[in-house]
């Protein structure tokens, strides 16, 4: 079981799957970050482009990397490319036929894929290598790892097949305990935001298999490349602070509800479940998708055919090998309330109106080891009628 190592996080998550950090290590020579200084007032700041302005040394060089004629072949054919102030990153996607369901619309499962794509081409777009386990100079040094402690997605609207969709990603820091990765997703034909992303990652060592506490040294190798956006505060000081850049900005959002542990009255299970190989990722762990796929065998068929999948939320607890058998559970949580977030607007496509939550399920996920019933990882859904076809 793995405990954390001098670090007092949240929960005390206790072991966590795959090791795929979604911002990895420079290809170019770190140096240590410029602190920036904001002024309250426009006049009195250096005539710089918006470029110059949140570009420091690491950000620039990563750009140069690419406008040099130095990114690789992939690189040049991806759709996608840095976005102006180079603190985040876009990429198109056509849906493929082998990537859609029974409804002819992608499964949740590409969803999660295309997350993982376009956050692996977001560091690599700014001069990251992702070879190894896709650390930072220092962590490498001290053999640290990233892992996953919590992925949250929300989808209002499933692209079909051949539909194209724009993903936008950028990252964040979460202090001591760890980063985020943030994802909003587009229809790239009309604007209109389609789903939202949030992850939560920390740090473990790779030989003790404990979790640690985020360096300085550590956070000044990638916070350079985390959006930040100014803001005043109305003080007597008149001090202008930073504030995050979030996907669910809103108060209270589903990303941050607690899941419930399951109990042993469960109502549904799938029982024996094996990793193929096929599952293991560049790392030797079950991907994270693969648990996606599990929580979801024991989902009662009659939900499977009256109704799609709109939230996911899931806790990593352990890492899961591929020798390891999996149960996994499935009971109905109780309703909390009567209404339910239907409309999204905003840059971030905050909700904005409610509708009546009549027809939506919710449900509580376990997935744990067979031969000793150890936690792997708990998770919470969210199902809505499917549309009339």
């Amino acid at each position: 079981m793995l405990k954390l190592s001098s670090c007092n996080v949240t929960g005390q998550i206790q072991a966590l799957a795959q090791c795929r950090f979604l911002a990895p290590p420079a290809a170019f020579s770190f140096r240590r970050r410029t602190p920036l200084v904001v002024s309250c007032s426009p006049s009195s700041r250096p005539n710089l482009s918006p470029l110059q302005e949140v570009l420091p040394g690491q950000q620039q060089a990563g750009m140069e990397l690419v406008e040099s004629g130095s990114a690789s072949l992939a690189d040049r054919l991806r759709l996608g490319s840095l976005t102006e102030d180079g603190l985040s990153y876009k990429e198109k996607f056509i849906v493929r036929c082998y990537e859609v369901g029974i409804n002819k619309t992608a499964t949740v499962e590409t969803i999660a894929n295309l997350l993982q794509e376009v956050g692996c081409n977001h560091a690599q777009s700014v001069g990251y290598s992702t070879d190894g386990f896709a650390t930072t100079p220092t962590m490498r040094k001290l053999h640290l790892i990233w892992v996953t402690a919590r992925m949250h997605i929300e989808i209002y609207k499933y692209p079909a097949w051949s539909d194209v969709i724009e993903i936008e990603t950028w990252c964040q820091s979460e202090g001591r305990i760890g980063t985020r990765r943030d994802w909003i997703l587009k229809d790239f034909a009309t604007g209109e935001v389609i789903g939202r992303a949030t992850s939560k990652w920390v740090m473990m060592n790779q030989d003790t298999r404990r979790l640690q506490k985020v360096s300085d040294d550590v956070r000044e190798e990638y916070l350079v490349f985390c959006p930040r956006e100014l803001r005043i505060a109305f003080s007597t000081q008149n001090k202008s602070f930073w504030i995050k850049r979030l996907a669910f900005p809103e108060e209270n959002n589903n990303s941050l509800k607690k899941i419930a542990k399951l109990d042993d009255s469960f109502q549904c299970s799938r029982l024996g479940l094996m990793p193929r190989r096929a599952d293991l990722d560049m790392n030797q762990h079950v991907n994270n998708v693969t648990y996606i796929g599990w929580v979801l065998e024991s989902m009662p068929q009659e939900i499977i055919d009256t109704h799609e999948l709109q939230t996911i939320t899931l806790d990593y607890r352990r890492e899961c090998q591929q020798d390891d058998v999996v149960d996994s559970l499935t009971s109905p949580e109780p309703v909390e309330g009567t209404e339910k977030v239907s409309a999204i607007h905003g840059t971030n496509g905050s909700a904005a109106a409610r509708e009546d939550k009549q027809g939506c399920r919710q449900f509580l996920h376990l997935l744990r080891l067979s031969s000793d019933g150890q936690e792997i990882n708990r998770g919470r859904t969210e199902w809505r009628k499917k549309p009339a076809r």
